[in-house]
């Protein structure tokens, strides 16, 4: 019976390895991103997205990426977007444009959990590029090059994958240097 005892509190320890390690959290821009958050949760949180989170809760993409999921986001940092052409960024932000806004944004948006890992494995079965569809129905093009990751949208715009893999309750968050453009 003690050898039994003993095995069961072995079992049991094991499995709360296996969940604190789960249960991780990664820092983003000082602040760390605890994986039992959603990702808009996450993302409102961290200091470098406030220009994305705050897209996001106005479009109302917001609810839905604190739905369920599996969403891939690739969240441009705040950086990125000051990086967009003079008054690209302002002139979404009109009321007018709201859903060209919205498609901007869901254009960052990947079903399913798609890790760097899987991208670099996608890539390498493409021959050098995988596509990615997005949630509003564009693509997105994959390169990887000296473990390096860059998306590209079609009008040849590119971001590259600056922290990759931050676990999300429902899914993943890569941010990166670039806002991608849909057609």
């Amino acid at each position: 019976m003690k050898t039994f005892k003993g095995v069961a509190v072995v079992l049991v320890c094991m499995s709360c390895s296996v969940y604190a390690a789960r249960q991780k959290s990664t820092e983003v821009g000082g602040v760390q991103m605890p994986a039992k958050n959603s990702i808009a949760e996450n993302s409102a949180a961290s200091p470098v997205l406030t220009t994305f989170a705050t897209d996001m809760k106005s479009t109302g993409l917001e609810e839905k990426l604190n739905d369920k999921g599996p969403y891939t986001v690739f969240a441009p940092t705040d950086d990125a977007f000051k990086k967009l052409p003079a008054g690209t960024a302002d002139g979404l932000r009109k009321p007018e444009n709201s859903a060209d806004l919205t498609k901007v944004l869901s254009y960052l948006v990947v079903p399913g959990k798609i890790t760097s890992a899987k991208l670099k494995k996608m890539v390498k079965k493409g021959h050098g590029t995988a596509t990615l569809t997005s949630i509003e129905g564009e693509t997105i093009t994959v390169k990887n090059a000296d473990d390096v990751i860059t998306l590209t949208d079609d009008k040849g715009n590119s971001a590259v994958i600056l922290t990759a893999d931050v676990p999300q309750k429902n899914g993943l968050i890569h941010i990166v240097d670039g806002v991608l453009l849909p057609n």
